[in-house]
């Protein structure tokens, strides 16, 4: 038998490999804002290249608020979720 002290790295260790690998949001969604409100500004070569600036989750929500801010569009955090999902899942599969 195990004992309990052995186990608890293992069991705080779960939780955050699975959070890593789920972001919360619906892409489908996530897609339908993205048509409506980012490709006025821009196609899609700004994830493509090479030399993209986004370098993590938290710099692409980051980026999602500055642009907001420009363009006087308020997105909900659900909302922001959805459009976090499917960029990071079409473009930059950040973990």
């Amino acid at each position: 038998m195990l004992k309990p002290i052995v186990l608890l790295p293992v069991l705080f260790t779960l939780p955050l490999s699975a959070m890593a690998a789920t972001l919360p949001g619906d892409a489908a969604n996530g897609k339908k804002l993205y048509d409506a409100n980012c490709t006025s500004c821009h196609n899609d070569s700004v994830y493509k290249r090479q030399d993209r600036q986004i370098k993590s989750l938290e710099g692409l929500k980051e980026q999602i608020g500055s642009c907001g801010h420009m363009t006087n569009i308020t997105l909900a955090k659900p909302q922001v979720n959805d459009l976090v999902k499917y960029l990071n899942d079409t473009y930059y599969k950040f973990k």
